[in-house]
């Protein structure tokens, strides 16, 4: 028997996760990732002198779980914190000329740390700013575990409680957009819930953005096969899991393209699909629910400037299809007094497979209406990354699709942002995930261990 010995599919941070906490536990981990890295759908990878982060990733601070994984890898320097939410919001479709806002917080406590900030909001009315305080409050008393609010949309709910369409386009979505990739008319009222009761209306601080100012794969491949190692996993790259069987004394049997590895645990750290694809019979009463389970696609357009034409770390755009817009200079290495500027395009279906000279005639100028520093600046190169399945799809109704960690086949697990984590499909979902799998993998051998998530214990 191989009580003792695991075997985690998938290299992401579900898997990277799940592998960390088994073998602080004591256990023999393998760990096999079939792509040459770790990281999964958060990368980088090189273009010419640039590292290039495949997406922009940020979190929050209520985003406990991936601060844990920074803690672990010894990265949490390497992606800090503002000491203060604080976003600035430019309007460029205003009547009067464009229109600079900002999001932030003071020091008073939920719900008053954010009332100062969108009493002066200048793109709702004082009506709309109003009803934006109603509808807090009754976002408060939602429970985002209710399964009766997985089959609500949000905007319904929104319009219930008076909430106007540019009220939604202008705060509700600008949030909910880049933390679900969807709008509020194609998201579930639960994970809705969960996104802004925990991250505005939880702790005061509890919004404040974080994101890496290295590249990502420092982090999420170097940093972390660094870990890895130093807890005894061992880890292979380039290996693509095949089948996984039950063997005649009662182990898995995880076969590869070349060999088989025979283990008590097996943690599946996969895509939904991919899941599926391997899933015992049994493991699951209906395993097509996880082809029920949809995707939305992000796409990420990359800009590098001969000068300077930004000098905020970030923002976020109305009135233009530009959505959040990132300096990534310093991290990408680029030092030669150019800017290299990265779009992060949420819920991108209508762009994700055009030309990328269809994307050049559409992006650059909005920069230029956005940025009137652009206007006289050179483009050195303009390219574009997609991710046509980056996350699954938060649509109503898809709670009762995520499973948990736990299957019916004894010693196996689901790990990935998609299971039951309550979250929508972030980074922190993904760690989220390992952690659950981890621990009831533990649990089950009778080696229950301290969850490293006070209010998961």
């Amino acid at each position: 028997m191989n009580a003792d010995r695991a075997v985690v599919i998938g290299g992401g941070l579900a898997g990277v996760s799940t592998a960390l906490q088994l073998a602080d536990a004591g256990m023999r981990v393998t760990l096999l990732e079939g792509r040459p890295r770790l990281g999964g759908l958060a990368f980088s990878f090189k273009r010419g002198e640039l590292d290039v982060d495949n997406g922009q990733h940020v979190y929050l601070r209520c985003c406990t779980a991936y601060r844990w994984f920074l803690d672990r890898i010894d990265g949490a320097d390497l992606a800090p914190l503002q000491d203060r939410l604080d976003v600035p919001v430019l309007d460029v479709a205003h009547p009067g000329g464009p229109r600079l806002g900002r999001l932030r917080r003071s020091a008073l406590p939920v719900p008053l740390h954010l009332a100062g900030s969108l009493a002066r909001y200048p793109h709702l009315s004082l009506a709309e700013r109003a009803s934006v305080g109603r509808a807090a409050l009754a976002l408060r008393r939602l429970d985002p575990a209710d399964p009766a609010l997985d089959g609500v949309d949000f905007a319904t709910w929104l319009g219930r409680y008076g909430q106007s369409p540019r009220t939604i386009e202008a705060l509700w979505d600008l949030v909910g957009i880049a933390t679900l990739n969807a709008t509020a008319a194609q998201s579930s009222l639960g994970l809705a819930a969960m996104v802004f009761k925990t991250g505005l209306l939880s702790e005061n601080g509890a919004a404040d953005i974080g994101w890496a100012r290295v590249p990502l794969g420092e982090l999420h491949d170097t940093l972390a096969r660094k870990a890895l190692d130093a807890a005894g996993v061992r880890t292979e790259l380039r290996t693509r899991v095949t089948d996984i069987s039950r063997t005649p004394d009662g182990d898995w049997c995880v076969a590869t393209e070349d060999r088989s590895i025979d283990a008590g645990t097996v943690v599946l750290a996969v895509p939904q699909r991919e899941a599926h694809g391997l899933l015992p019979a049994g493991a699951l009463v209906d395993p097509d629910k996880l082809l029920d389970i949809g995707t939305a696609p992000i796409l990420n357009v990359h800009v590098v400037y001969d000068r300077k034409v930004l000098r905020q770390p970030f923002f976020a755009a109305l009135g233009s299809p530009v959505q959040w817009v990132f300096d990534r200079t310093d991290s990408s290495g680029l030092a030669d007094g150019g800017q290299y500027l990265a779009l992060s395009q949420s819920v991108a279906q209508d762009d994700i497979d055009e030309p990328v000279s269809v994307l050049r005639a559409k992006y650059l100028p909005e920069l230029e209406r956005l940025l009137p520093a652009a206007r006289g600046a050179k483009v050195r190169d303009f390219f574009v990354t997609r991710e046509r399945t980056a996350t699954f799809a938060p649509a109503p109704g898809v709670g009762r699709l995520r499973p948990a960690a736990t299957t019916d086949a004894p010693g196996l697990y689901l790990a990935g942002a998609w299971t039951a984590t309550g979250w929508p499909a972030t980074m922190e979902s993904a760690v989220r995930s390992g952690l659950s799998a981890a621990h009831a993998a533990l649990a089950a051998l009778g080696r229950p261990r301290e969850h490293p998530l006070q209010e998961a214990a």
